[in-house]
């Protein structure tokens, strides 16, 4: 991957570009169910359908023949945490700064994060342990653990641990690290490992189409496939799954290859996933289907569309900037060739890069309240980076992060934690009590010319003509060489205001990244920012006044870092306001 904001390359001697690369002309968004979450109807089957899950009824479906082995056991795509397998074999289990002594897990995930029971339940430290050590040292480990789990739920349903999409996952890491797990003499043990899996199969394949769209649903469908694939007599499971799957990838992904929460996490999780499966079909010696490939195309294409110039992910919808050595393993591991995408419409982010300098732009409305429960208020925000180093940042994502108090993970949601423009220090589309997203940002208007000077990006949004009867409108400009960013955003009577006019405060914030230095100048019109070791960049605006106030940003650690923020403000009359801006780079 190139790391120096040119429009680089995955691990590949001829990149390809993603069907849907090209810049289309402009385009309207509109977010549908937006402010919508499941209906009480949806919520009382789901609930119900868990309830089954504990019945004699379910119990007999679960039963069956369990194979005495599997047919193959797949490669591991991904490389594990050498660090986190040491812990495990010294006894304790860790994630993300969270540690338990193995002694003392407890299998139900009772008081653990949400991101460490997944950790847990998936068994992905199966991954860290097999890169720490020889099978000799790991198996005990392996072995002394999957009994604990047995114990709890291997004869037992129950909604933490059985989830549809958590033995999606498990059967591929079964099937995958099978040599850890299954190399004990004990045929009793072996015998309860493999009758396990058989019945995560069964649970699987009644209700795969009842886990939640999106993500969860393909992980639960991948585990049908696999199970297909690596379990004696699944020709019939085989067929029916990858019907499923290929449903749930058509009602998951957008179809420039973005998830359609529009989280870079998810992004790298469904990616990983179908590199698995992927592995599974090679070990098998069977042609991989062209949706899933096609499917795994498009979504690294869009993951490396929001990659900076380090090339570690921006920040966005929940997810912080995930390290570059990270997204080079899942990029190797899809064995993908391909650029990244400048235009993902759908999934919401538009790219431009030029002479070093890389721009990422949320384009497009929030995600559904149904399909993300950490869907951020950052419509039109942007990062920017010059070669290596960060520039404009947006405050980050809790994703994944066990660092960040939960008042401060609300506030990493606000469209004032991103680099953009408020109005009424409010958000552009309401955050809920209960987490979910509300109303605001409904439609999107953009539109995208590529000159011969530069790219140029125009985009508007909705998100306050409810409440303040304005419509923002934000350009963005980036010159041929990268040396310049011009912006321009504008507050526009809305031709559908729904109250009297009157004027309204502004804020538009640029986050800074760690180690950026910035000097107001005294007009109060402009700022010099200077990064550690590397170039001067100037800023100025019209149509506001410049301050400096206090930020932060999450790091790729998922710890929060002290930093700064420029900000400029005004009052909007009822007839709106616009504000230029400029970003030069100096000498």
């Amino acid at each position: 991957m190139s790391r120096n904001g040119s429009e680089g390359t995955g691990p590949s001697d001829v990149p390809v570009d993603a069907p849907g690369a090209e810049i289309e002309a402009g385009k309207r968004l509109v977010r549908f169910g937006g402010d919508k979450g499941l209906s009480l109807g949806e919520r009382l089957s789901n609930h119900f359908h868990r309830l089954t899950w504990t019945t004699p009824l379910h119990a007999l479906r679960l039963q069956g023949r369990f194979p005495l082995k599997l047919l193959v056991v797949p490669n591991d795509p991904l490389p594990g945490n050498r660090h986190a397998g040491q812990w495990l074999l010294s006894g304790t289990m860790r994630w993300q700064g969270e540690a338990v002594a193995v002694d003392d897990l407890d299998m139900s995930g009772v008081g653990y994060s949400v991101g460490f029971n997944d950790y847990l339940q998936r068994f992905e430290w199966l991954r860290d342990l097999a890169a720490t050590s020889s099978r000799a040292q790991a198996a005990p480990i392996a072995e002394r653990l999957m009994r604990k789990w047995l114990a709890a739920h291997g004869e037992h349903v129950s909604d933490n641990a059985w989830r549809h999409d958590l033995c999606g996952w498990r059967i591929m890491l079964w099937a995958a690290h099978a040599p850890l797990i299954l190399s004990s003499t004990d045929i009793v043990y072996r015998s309860a490992v493999l009758n396990a899996l058989a019945r995560m199969a069964r649970h699987l394949d009644r209700g795969a189409d009842r886990a939640p769209q999106g993500n969860q649903r393909v992980a639960a469908w991948v585990g049908v496939v696999a199970a297909g694939l690596t379990i004696p007599g699944g020709e019939p499971r085989l067929a029916f799954g990858e019907t499923g799957l290929q449903r749930a990838l058509g009602a998951g992904f957008s179809e420039d290859g973005g998830t359609i929460a529009r989280s870079p996490h998810d992004q790298i999780d469904a990616i990983v996933l179908l590199s698995m499966l992927g592995q599974v079909y090679e070990a098998r010696r069977r042609d991989v289907p062209e949706f899933l490939e096609n499917v795994k195309l498009r979504a690294v294409a869009a993951l490396l569309g929001i990659t900076m110039g380090d090339g570690a992910l921006s920040s966005w919808q929940g997810s912080g900037p995930i390290g570059a050595d990270r997204i080079e393993q899942v990029v190797a591991a899809s064995g993908v060739r391909t650029r990244p995408l400048r235009q993902a419409r759908d999934w919401g982010y538009q790219r431009l890069a030029a002479g070093g300098t890389v721009m990422v732009m949320d384009a497009a409305p929030p995600p559904a309240s149904r399909l993300d429960g950490l869907g951020c208020a950052s419509t039109l925000a942007f990062e920017l980076s010059d070669g290596m180093q960060r520039l404009i940042v947006n405050c980050g994502g809790a994703r994944g992060s066990t660092a960040i108090p939960p008042h401060l993970v609300q506030g990493l949601r606000t469209t004032a934690a991103h680099s953009t423009l408020t109005v009424g220090d409010s958000n552009s589309t309401a955050i809920l009590a209960d987490g979910g997203l509300g109303q605001g940002v409904n439609t999107i208007e953009i539109d995208r010319q590529e000159l011969e000077g530069g790219s140029r990006i125009d985009a508007s949004h909705d998100g306050y003509a409810r409440r303040y009867g304005f419509i923002h409108k934000r350009t963005l400009a980036l010159s041929g060489n990268g040396r310049e960013l011009r912006g321009e955003d504008a507050l526009l009577p809305s031709p559908r205001r729904r109250r009297r006019s009157s004027s309204a405060a502004f804020a538009i914030r640029f986050h800074l990244a760690p180690g950026v230095e910035v000097t107001p100048t005294a007009d109060g019109q402009a700022a010099l920012l200077r990064i550690d070791h590397g170039p001067l960049w100037q800023f100025r605006c019209r149509g506001g006044t410049l301050s400096v106030e206090e930020s932060l940003w999450v790091d790729a650690t998922g710890r929060p870092r002290a930093t700064v923020q420029f900000v400029v403000t005004g009052v909007a009359p009822a007839g709106g306001a616009s504000i230029g801006w400029l970003l030069k780079k100096a000498g």
